[in-house]
């Protein structure tokens, strides 16, 4: 039986972190201040510090976490490699003389990117600098522009190697390298479909994409050449990294090495890598890498209070109230999801929700593994949704004022998009092989 006050002390816990993340506040401090103020008025300050200590501890000692900083590192590099620029030269000469085929090239380069890079801030950014001034000045629709740029760079949160993962799969007991091959055919059904929309919409629109002059085009033979040019170094950069780990030659943490020690050579022959960039490399990895680990401390310890004081056996019974099934449960779990997303960090979202969803899944009937992925496809809509919306966030960052671009015509452009990511959930719905066959196939587990 459920008291009154565990439901009272609940909705306080959530409601206090949804408020604090819409008024503006830093997410660590917000769930860490809730977290230990709601530990002492119910425990008192002993229990509440001995929860801390050991929640912090154990978040902090997880082995799997060790790839983060070096798949935040391998970003980092690949900001600078030059790898960006030449993709995009090649894809250009292969796609643009199509109509909307710069837009197609801004989605592939990003999904190319978010195989090699996992960062969100770097694609989006990478991108806006490189192909958003070149399509606006063959005529673009600064909609379509901008909305295929953030679409294509969110991909870097949810194809591997991705950070969301890497944090993922601790939380719900999932092994990282089975996410990472779970994520992959739905990270690349997400880029088609992106392509396909933009294709379709620029035949029935042409003036939104045009394309490049005839005199500007290269003949086939000298796109080929360009291109197997451009993508040998990041099909060796994905192979270094996810085949290693899909072949079971090393697990993820030992992969993400292998990758960072590739990035660092490949920046070397690109003729990049100075004494300056390496140390703004390193500057930027301690930064991130220390921001997740607080958000991720302060989350974690917030989850052991909430659950201890009954939190969770109050959610479970409102969940497993609603009506629909199964399957209305897991559609109001997303919606759910994606309304966190909406106001505050994806690793507040994954935090709070795995630890609490995903025993009902299981519970329910629902593989595991299938769930994590159906929650991080619907978590790329937060992430270009208002008001937290990081994708609009650093390309209005990245944007040149006199491009002309404003917020207005990004958070137009994105709309459509979240439109495709539904769908997407929904193919996952219908197909769960989609999600569950890679992994499947994975030599040594």
């Amino acid at each position: 039986m459920i008291e009154i006050g565990e439901i009272v002390i609940a909705f306080l816990m959530l409601g206090g972190v949804i408020v604090g993340a819409l008024i503006g506040y830093p997410l660590g401090i917000i769930v860490g201040s809730i977290g230990v103020f709601s530990g002492i008025v119910i425990f008192g300050p002993i229990p509440t510090f001995e929860i801390l200590y050991s929640r912090v501890y154990e978040i902090l000692m997880n082995y799997s976490l060790l790839a983060l900083p070096l798949f935040v590192f391998m970003g980092s590099i690949l900001e600078v490699s030059g790898i960006a620029d030449g993709l995009y030269d090649a894809l250009y000469g292969a796609f643009g003389k199509l109509k909307g085929g710069l837009a197609i090239t801004s989605v592939i380069i990003g999904t190319i990117l978010a195989a090699a890079v996992g960062i969100l801030g770097a694609s989006v950014t990478m991108l806006t600098l490189v192909a958003l001034p070149s399509m606006l000045e063959r005529g673009y629709s600064k909609q379509l522009a901008s909305g295929s740029i953030m679409a294509g760079g969110t991909l870097g949160i949810l194809i591997p190697p991705s950070i969301m993962l890497v944090i993922y799969g601790p939380m719900a007991g999932l092994s990282v390298g089975k996410l990472f091959m779970a994520a992959f055919i739905p990270g690349f059904l997400l880029s088609a479909l992106y392509c396909v929309y933009i294709a379709i919409l620029c035949i029935f629109k042409p003036s939104l994409g045009p394309s490049i002059p005839e005199d500007k085009q290269l003949s086939p033979l000298e796109n080929l050449k360009k291109l197997f040019v451009a993508m040998f170094p990041p099909v060796i950069l994905i192979m270094s990294v996810l085949g290693t780990i899909f072949l079971g030659i090393a697990p993820p943490t030992q992969a993400a090495a292998i990758g960072a020690l590739v990035t660092v050579l490949m920046a070397i022959a690109y003729r990049k890598l100075t004494l300056d960039i390496l140390n703004k490399a390193m500057i930027q990895t301690v930064k991130i890498t220390g921001s997740v680990l607080f958000v991720a401390a302060m989350t974690f310890f917030f989850v052991g209070i909430f659950i201890r004081a009954g939190g969770g056996e109050v959610i479970t019974r409102l969940v497993l109230s609603i009506p629909g099934g199964r399957w209305g449960i897991l559609f109001a779990i997303l919606a759910i999801n994606f309304f966190l997303g909406m106001v505050m960090e994806w690793i507040g979202v994954v935090f709070i929700l795995v630890p609490i969803f995903t025993p009902i899944m299981i519970k329910l009937g629902f593989d595991p593994l299938w769930f994590a992925l159906m929650m991080c496809v619907a978590l790329q809509m937060s992430f270009l949704t208002p008001p937290v919306a990081p994708a609009i966030f650093y390309m209005r960052s990245a944007a040149k004022d006199e491009w002309g671009v404003s917020t207005l015509d990004m958070m137009k452009g994105i709309i459509p998009f979240v439109g495709i990511i539904i769908i997407a959930l929904i193919i996952c719905s219908i197909f769960p092989e989609v999600i569950l066959w890679l992994p499947s196939k994975m030599l040594g587990g």
